[in-house]
């Protein structure tokens, strides 16, 4: 059972050369140890950010990055049965991907040169773009260069602080810690003045704490959100890109946009990304 599964999800893969060549160009030849290969797959996903990767009460995760990770592994010919979601911080997804405790990664995971060099990403699924949260009374900060001299968080693992001291040259004072639930609840209760990052993900924390903070809507940059997988997964990075190619064309991407997002006053866009290449 589990060869003729394998079997055909590289049957599968093989089928769907065409389209990959037409959407993945630039891709190169496959190496060992595909997640092709697997009769299960290991997923590492995010269990404190609202709309995107959260852990529920009873261990289950639910979120756009989880059901994008689901019909992508469904299109892989994996069962519901067959996947394991893993909590995978920012500051562990390279090293959990070269030690193998995950098989891919759908954890806001943006495509960098410096990632690139440590991992092979598939997509990006989607193409967010960094903006800024505050607290609701917060009128002093229209765009990135009010946040001068203010408290901003800076994630572990995260490259979005980056974006503001080392980028675009401001002086905000940088509070370090774990995660971006940490940020917002240090936002909440006064100890940062603002958090800096993907618009998904805030967008899912204002969702959850309503009119207590606020999105100043001044976006600096774009973030290609890709699927990481080990370095060596040329095949599976292509098969991937065939399958979130499927996701877009046949819907599945701008239901999963308006389930999580549509309540928010974020503006999504639900057509398929330009693929970085596999190589």
């Amino acid at each position: 059972m589990r060869s003729s599964r394998i079997a055909g999800r590289r049957a599968a893969a093989a089928a769907s050369a065409v389209l990959a060549a037409v959407a993945l160009a630039g891709c190169d030849a496959g190496g060992a140890g595909s997640i092709l290969d697997k009769s299960t797959l290991r997923i590492g996903v995010k269990a404190d950010q609202p709309g995107l990767g959260l852990k529920r009460p009873d261990g289950t995760f639910e979120g756009f990055d989880v059901d994008v990770a689901r019909y992508v592994a469904g299109r892989l010919g994996f069962a519901e049965e067959d996947i394991t979601f893993v909590e995978t911080p920012s500051s562990v997804r390279e090293q959990a991907l070269q030690e193998r405790r995950v098989d891919m990664i759908v954890a806001t995971y943006s495509i960098t040169a410096g990632r690139k060099t440590k991992v092979t990403f598939a997509g990006p699924y989607y193409v967010a773009h960094q903006d800024t949260l505050v607290r609701a009374g917060d009128g002093a900060v229209r765009n990135v260069r009010d946040l001068s001299g203010r408290r901003l968080c800076k994630v572990t693992g995260s490259n979005s602080w980056r974006r503001v001291t080392e980028e675009r040259k401001v002086p905000a004072r940088l509070v370090e810690t774990s995660s971006y639930s940490d940020c917002v609840n240090r936002l909440l209760s006064g100890e940062l003045d603002a958090v800096s990052t993907d618009d998904l993900i805030l967008a899912g924390f204002a969702a959850r704490y309503g009119d207590r903070v606020k999105i100043i809507n001044a976006p600096i940059s774009d973030e290609k959100y890709g699927i990481g997988l080990h370095k060596s997964d040329i095949d599976g990075c292509e098969a991937i890109n065939t399958a979130l190619t499927q996701m877009y064309q046949d819907g599945t991407a701008r239901r999963l946009l308006d389930k999580w997002f549509g309540r928010t006053s974020l503006r999504t866009n639900p057509y398929v990304p330009q693929f970085e290449g596999c190589g």
